[in-house]
């Protein structure tokens, strides 16, 4: 399955889960710092725009995510949380990063699905085919190699490895979670390579 479909599944269940969540978990921090569930859900409508309006609005950010990120998140903030849904659900199979990057798209989407899980206590069991893809093609925009770099990482769950150096060990979700810097993932990794990895997220 080529990277595009992968991601339309992966909002397709994104999708599934926000809409059985209750207020207080829409109002509830996610694993980003400083974002709640609807601040995720927020930052995600990026596919929604056409591509000349998503231009305008980077120039006016001056083409700074973070800048970019907030003004998604205070224009969606007196939004209801099923218009935000129903907003996700409109960019399922299409979109600017779906179309020119969306192996990229699937990691920040795969990644911010388990943003919003890890803390609501809403496990699940991640498709393969979408998890391997992600280890394979992590988010650039995360600085992974940072992290990475003169390390070995191994999934226990999965059949993947990669890199030279002193080994981290553990699911696959745990490993792309602590690449892309979210240190919660940290205690589900063991190793010789796990304190070094640890000190890098701790500076991340």
């Amino acid at each position: 399955m080529g990277a595009r479909a992968l991601l339309a599944d992966e909002r397709t269940d994104l999708v599934a889960l926000l809409r059985t969540l209750g207020p207080d978990e829409w109002l509830a921090p996610s694993l980003c710092t400083g974002w709640r569930v609807r601040d995720v859900v927020a930052h995600l409508l990026y596919d929604t725009s056409p591509l000349p309006k998503y231009l305008v609005d980077a120039a006016k950010a001056g083409f700074s995510a973070h800048r970019m990120n907030a003004q998604a998140i205070e224009r969606a903030d007196g939004t209801d949380t099923a218009e935000l849904a129903d907003a996700l659900e409109g960019s399922i199979g299409g979109g600017i990063f779906a179309t020119l990057a969306p192996s990229l798209a699937l990691a920040d989407a795969l990644i911010h699905h388990q943003d919003i899980r890890r803390p609501l206590n809403r496990p699940r069991a991640i498709p393969t085919e979408r998890l391997l893809r992600v280890l394979d093609h992590p988010d650039r925009f995360a600085s992974p190699r940072s992290r990475t770099r003169g390390l070995r990482f191994s999934a226990t769950d999965v059949s993947w490895s990669r890199g030279e150096g002193p080994e981290v060990r553990g699911t696959g979700e745990a490993i792309v979670m602590a690449i892309a810097g979210r240190r919660a993932a940290i205690d589900e990794l063991d190793g010789d390579g796990v304190q070094v990895l640890q000190a890098r997220l701790g500076t991340s």
